[in-house]
């Protein structure tokens, strides 16, 4: 009889263990978000003073007075941006450590077959923050008033024109060879090493012809050392309204928009991405931040992780089909 009572004391205590921890479960899992608990790392795998690093540093800003921690940014520049995205990729998933990227991001796989990461696989969108564009530019000394005169100029002078851009596998380089291959224009591609040394040389009228970011041409649009003929992506620039877009030229394939976003690895809880993408689309739709991103010639987006993760869907495949056409290789 002692032994039968015992034995059903210990089956009634042991049948309520495991409602005492599922309770403890659930009262820590109501327990507040504590994130963030130490500084934040915003790594921008570019140089200072570019695009990407007075975006980054404006975000660092805005998160250090939403979350009353630092923010600071870290310039990791190298490969094409390849060693800034591997860091982050490989950092700790505790959303402490963020990434500042650029389109170049899913045009590498393409490029380097061989990357350390896995670009879809190993970070984790946050937000898309702002849309960019490449202008076709030709001098303005040159005959072509628009790109359909320019490509007759240039099919009736086999070899004579060049198109500059700003660094061998860059959007400016893809979108030249892609240019190429919608026409069948014999152009000698003249790579850069960087956005100001091409400036330099198209308001010198020593090229012919270039793609050119927006951001880098944005104070000399109104010169008249310079005549834009088109514009990729899926409109018109707002301080450039009477140039149309490479499809109302009629030559469709250049819609694919250049893209600021931030992202973190992939393995960090939903709720701190959820809780960074808030507070950086906030940042994004202040007019500080808003207003700064268009005088560099961008278009503020602001976008969910949802979207910015269906760009890049839609993307990769695009900025692939041009590597392989052309027949892009880098060392």
């Amino acid at each position: 009889m002692q032994f039968s009572r015992r034995l059903a004391m210990q089956l009634a205590l042991g049948s309520t263990i495991p409602g005492w921890m599922a309770a403890s479960t659930a009262l820590a899992n109501q327990q507040p978000l504590r994130y963030p608990s130490k500084p934040l790392r915003i790594i921008v795998p570019y140089p200072a003073g570019g695009g990407a690093d007075i975006i980054g540093r404006a975000i660092a800003a805005g998160l250090n007075q939403s979350f009353g921690v630092a923010a600071i940014v870290e310039n990791k520049p190298g490969a094409s941006g390849t060693l800034g995205n591997d860091l982050v990729a490989k950092s700790a998933p505790d959303g402490h450590t963020l990434l500042l990227g650029i389109t170049a991001m899913i045009q590498a796989p393409a490029l380097y077959p061989k990357l350390p990461y896995d670009v879809m696989k190993d970070l984790a969108p946050l937000s898309q923050l702002a849309l960019s564009a490449d202008l076709f530019i030709v001098p303005g000394n040159s005959p072509a008033r628009t790109l359909s005169e320019f490509i007759a100029l240039a099919k009736a002078q086999p070899s004579h024109f060049q198109c500059g851009n700003y660094g061998s596998g860059t959007s400016s380089h893809l979108h030249g060879e892609l240019l190429k291959l919608k026409t069948g224009l014999d152009l000698t591609s003249v790579p850069y090493k960087g956005a100001a040394p091409l400036l330099n040389d198209l308001l010198g009228a020593q090229l012919s012809s270039a793609f050119l970011d927006v951001s880098s041409a944005n104070a000399h649009l109104s010169s008249k050392r310079l005549r834009v003929l088109a514009i990729t992506g899926q409109q018109r620039h707002p301080a450039l309204p009477q140039v149309p877009t490479f499809t109302e030229s009629g030559y469709p394939g250049f819609e694919a928009n250049g893209w600021f976003g931030t992202f973190v690895p992939s393995a960090t809880p939903q709720p701190i991405v959820d809780k960074l993408s808030t507070e950086i689309r906030r940042i994004v739709a202040s007019p500080e931040l808003s207003t700064r991103m268009r005088s560099m010639g961008l278009l503020p987006l602001g976008g969910t992780p949802q979207e910015l993760k269906a760009a890049m869907e839609r993307d990769l495949p695009h900025w692939a089909r041009i590597v392989e056409q052309a027949h892009i290789r880098l060392d």
